[in-house]
């Protein structure tokens, strides 16, 4: 599956970097992930899941791959973007490559951090970003990211008026960023199916909705192509089973053809 992206955006000094240096701490090595640009600007993150914790224990597996979701880092943008200004045109043909934004909005007052409109107004961040993003005719999914970084309890009537989804970090002391990886990867749209062995237990990142076939691709293009059937058992159930050959045994372990719509939390194996 092709990556797919969320563009970490904002005005200069709200704390995009900080935030992104942060997330990047959860990356994970490039290795297992051989398609993915090496970029600095580009985090591979893995995104939480007790699932997939679980099923490392249960299989003993030797290695454990996380699902993934990247976050880019895009340069400040400024008022008159569209138009050209500051690093307008380069900012909004980086917002084009991603499929969701992440907005990174202040609420910290900080005298050595200066605000590029001189005040903290977090609303009116939020206007001016989407302002230039309605005149640059770009129109992606936005979640909200709260910069609080010790702010004082006051910007809580203002998380009343941010005008969609929304979560509060602490990029400093790593607060908030499971919550925010998570979020951005269910407004991707994005589920995670398992495979689990003495070898590796890995989260796999797909689209709601896709078939099995299509699932498989993610792992190799010839899954697609060349696929037979999967045997399919939802990851709680095999757990319990307490083996393979148990839920074998009890019924639990499916066959499913081309049609099936892998459900979020799937363990398959696929027979090509």
């Amino acid at each position: 599956m092709a990556n797919i992206s969320v563009g970490i955006v904002g005005l200069p000094n709200v704390g995009k970097s900080t935030l992104f240096n942060a997330l990047t701490k959860k990356s994970v090595p490039a290795e297992n992930y051989p398609f993915c640009t090496i970029d600095p600007s580009v985090g591979i993150i893995a995104v939480p899941d007790e699932r997939l914790e679980k099923l490392n224990e249960f299989s003993k597996s030797q290695k454990k791959i996380p699902a993934v979701v990247e976050f880019v880092d895009i340069a400040g943008l400024v008022q008159g973007a569209s138009k050209g200004e500051g690093l307008g045109n380069k900012f909004l043909s980086h917002i084009r490559e991603v499929d969701a934004i992440a907005e990174v909005v202040r609420v910290f007052e900080d005298k050595e951090i200066i605000h590029v409109a001189g005040k903290i107004d977090p609303l009116f961040d939020i206007e001016i970003i989407n302002l230039e993003l309605e005149l640059a005719e770009l129109k992606k999914p936005i979640l909200y990211v709260i910069n609080t970084s010790e702010a004082s309890e006051n910007h809580l009537d203002v998380l009343q008026k941010i005008p969609g989804p929304y979560v509060e970090v602490d990029p400093i002391f790593g607060k908030g960023l499971n919550e925010l990886i998570k979020k951005a990867y269910e407004m991707l749209d994005l589920i995670t199916f398992f495979t689990t062995g003495e070898d590796e237990t890995r989260g796999w990142t797909i689209k709601r909705n896709s078939t099995a076939p299509e699932a498989g691709r993610a792992i190799h293009n010839d899954f697609k192509d060349k696929f037979i059937r999967a045997e399919v058992i939802e990851w709680d159930k095999l757990l319990e089973a307490g083996s393979y050959a148990s839920a074998r045994e009890k019924g639990l372990l499916r066959t499913e053809g081309k049609d099936y719509i892998v459900k979020d939390g799937d363990v398959i194996e696929f027979k090509i």
